[in-house]
This record gives structure tokens, C-alpha cells and sequence, in this order.
């Protein structure tokens, strides 16, 4: 068992820390003051790969393992939070369109989505549908060789942005849940989709939140993914690498807080010493970084699990998700702590991160649905043995 990092993600992890450090870091606190969506940033990561990493080659990918993919975006967080969520999220969007989409869809959607150039939102969660996504009620009408969408959708990332929607949608009766659910793929400008304002929201302020609503969209057959019916198994496949990709830029983030924290206390003095000298920062300290490897570890174990579909897979990646995610935000606000006032300051990055790493306990699966999939799976039998 080696936890070294190989050749490759090594050179992954520097070519990203690199990237971080120079065009995102800089910039995070503007983006996240003015609400900006670094679109051309963006852009620059889709240059280096950033934008395909686990898609096929086949594609224009770079066909990462989701490990390697983790260890990317982790970097990338230390950087800014919200712009590697949102390059998380597209990478998921676009690795749907890459295995499932016709070759008509491909052809029209990928090559710009590899690089970048474009963007692709995914619309799941509707205003009555979030942890019970199997409930969702947009739909999809057969009409001759056409679809007919309607309906709605919520807390989007990217919307009204993006130029490409991933969007599960039913073709079967409600009584049917997850059965019934298809999914397709959607030009963001198409006629009849219509976008809401840009959410004000507690942190990702580096990437607009919206509604969207479909009335009568008109598309073409092969804009489906996969049959009709097998949407919401592909959207479970997506959350799985989803929650590993929002657990690492979760960790990503609380990397950079340890890491402001560490030289806080050796810059700031009180009482005649530096805060390094007292036992009770001392030890906090320690608890983070001690949390911090502890969570890192879950997210690459789950993506581990996940490269080589293990058939608990989902369970370790819902683990990961809930287990990193609650650590990083917990170390966050520890660094918040040990700050004191200036922490609490917008002068200083504490109180984004505080912010930004908050809602990553809510999405891709609340932590308490999380906790729902670990616990159902570890009350059947053998599960003890199997779950170690």
C-alpha cells in the first residue's frame, strides 16, 4: 500500500498549485466582492486539461482518474473555492455528454467543452425536488423526432452563463420516480429557456446561481442521452465522482486556511509572544492538520473505490463527501479562531473560506442524506466486514 503520490500526479499537482497560485489566488477575493465568473480563467484552465480531466480521449479528454482528477481540483481550491467547484461540476456535466450522448451530440458539444471555450451547467434539483431528486417533474414529451421540455429548475450553477445545460428531465409517469427520468442535453440559448436573477448567496459568489425555466423547448432526438429511462442512473454515476469532487475542493480550501493559520501565528504577537508560543493554539492547530490528512485520505480512498468499481463505491464516496466536507469547514472556522477579529475581516481570506466551504455540506447530497446511504448500506449483512 503506497499513499506516495506517482509520477503523474505529481506533476498534476504542481502543473495545478501552479495555475492556483498565479491566475487564481489573486483574483479570488475580487471575484467573490464583484460576483465575477472568471470566464476567460476558466477558459485558461480548459488550455491546460482542467476542463476534460476524467472525459474519454475520444473526446479530447484527458481520461484522469478520478483520483488524479481530486488531487487537480484540491489544488485548484486553495486557489479560489467557487471557480474549482464550478470546474468540478462541469467536468461531471461534460464526462455525461462524452459516454452518453449520440455522436451527433458529441460532435456538436464536446470539442468546445473540452477546451473550455464553452461551459456546461448540470439541472438536477428543481424547487420541490432536492434530496428527493426521484421526484423531479420537468418533463420531456415525445413529438415525432423531437422532445418538448417544460418546467423548471433551481439552484443552478453557472446559469445564464454556461452555454450548455445537462438537464434530467421525465418521460415517464410521476408514479414511476427514478424510472421515469431521462436525461439530455440542451443548448443554454435554445428557444423557451428562460433564466432567473443571479442568487445573492452566502459564499460561491465567484459563480452565478439561478433558476431555469423551460417552456416549450424544442429539441432534437439524438440530444438524449443514453435511453429514456437511464437518467437518473446516470445522474447517481455523476454525483458518485460529484461528491468526491466537491470533498476534495472542500479540503482544497481548508488546506489554504491551515496554511494561513500556521503563518498567522508566527507573525502575530500577544502578551510579549508570538501565538505559536501558546500550548492552546498550538494544539488546535494540531487538530486540524491531523483532521485535514485524515479527510484528504477518505476523499483519495472513495476515489480509489471509484477507479475501480468497487461495488461499494457509492457508499465511500458518500462517506468522503461527509466526512471531508464537515472536517473542512470545521477547519475553516477554527482558522476564523485563531484569527480572532481579523479573521472576521474581508481584508483577510478567512471569512471566504468560512463561506465558501459551507455549502458544500448541502450540495451533491445533503451530509444527512450522506449519513442516509452510509447507514443503509451498513445495516445489511456483512456490511461491517465489507465497509473497513
Amino acid at each position: 500500500m503506497d499513499f506516495n503520490l506517482n509520477e503523474d500526479q505529481t506533476a498534476y499537482q504542481e502543473a495545478a498549485r501552479a495555475f492556483a497560485e498565479g491566475e487564481l489566488m489573486p483574483n479570488a477575493a475580487a471575484w467573490d466582492e464583484e460576483k465575477i465568473f472568471p470566464l476567460e480563467t476558466i477558459a485558461k484552465a480548459g488550455e491546460m486539461g482542467f476542463c476534460a480531466m476524467y472525459s474519454p480521449e475520444d473526446v479530447g479528454g484527458m481520461d484522469m482518474k478520478r483520483t488524479d482528477a481530486a488531487i487537480v481540483l484540491e489544488e485548484l481550491a486553495r486557489g479560489c473555492t467557487a471557480t474549482a467547484a464550478f470546474i468540478s461540476i462541469h467536468n461531471m456535466a461534460l464526462w455525461m455528454i462524452a459516454n452518453w450522448g449520440t455522436e451527433q451530440a458529441k460532435a456538436e458539444f464536446c470539442p468546445r467543452l473540452v477546451t473550455g471555450e464553452h461551459l456546461v451547467s448540470y439541472c438536477l434539483t428543481e424547487p420541490n425536488a432536492g434530496s428527493d431528486a426521484a421526484s423531479l417533474r420537468t418533463s420531456a414529451q415525445k413529438d415525432g423526432d423531437s422532445y418538448i421540455i417544460n418546467g423548471g429548475k433551481m439552484f443552478i450553477s453557472g446559469a445564464g452563463s454556461t452555454n450548455v445545460l445537462v438537464v434530467m428531465a421525465r418521460t415517464g409517469s410521476q408514479e414511476e420516480g427514478a424510472k421515469g427520468i431521462s436525461a439530455f442535453v440542451i443548448p443554454a440559448d435554445a428557444e423557451g429557456v428562460s433564466y432567473g436573477k443571479n442568487e445573492p448567496k452566502l459564499g460561491w459568489n465567484a459563480q452565478p446561481t439561478r433558476a431555469i425555466s423551460f417552456e416549450n423547448v424544442r429539441i432534437p432526438q439524438h440530444y438524449l442521452l443514453g435511453k429514456e429511462g437511464e437518467g437518473f442512473k446516470f445522474a447517481m454515476m455523476g454525483l458518485d465522482g460529484g461528491r468526491i469532487n466537491i470533498a476534495t475542493t472542500a479540503v482544497g480550501t481548508a488546506q489554504a486556511a491551515l496554511e494561513a493559520s500556521q503563518r498567522y501565528m508566527h507573525e502575530r504577537s500577544q502578551f510579549g509572544k508570538s501565538l505559536a508560543n501558546f500550548q492552546a493554539l498550538q494544539f488546535k492547530l494540531a487538530d486540524m492538520a491531523t483532521e485535514l490528512v485524515a479527510a484528504r485520505q477518505m476523499v483519495r480512498l472513495a476515489g480509489f473505490k471509484l477507479d475501480n468499481n468497487h461495488p461499494d463505491k457509492t457508499t465511500y464516496c458518500a462517506m468522503a463527501k461527509q466526512f471531508a466536507t464537515d472536517v473542512s469547514f470545521k477547519v475553516c472556522n477554527e482558522a476564523m479562531q485563531i484569527h480572532g477579529g481579523y479573521g472576521y475581516l474581508r481584508e483577510y481570506p478567512i471569512e471566504r473560506y468560512v463561506r465558501d466551504t459551507r455549502v458544500h455540506q448541502i450540495l451533491e447530497g445533503t451530509n444527512e442524506v450522506m449519513r442516509m446511504l452510509v447507514s443503509r448500506r451498513i445495516l445489511q449483512d456483512g456490511a461491517t466486514e465489507s465497509i473497513r
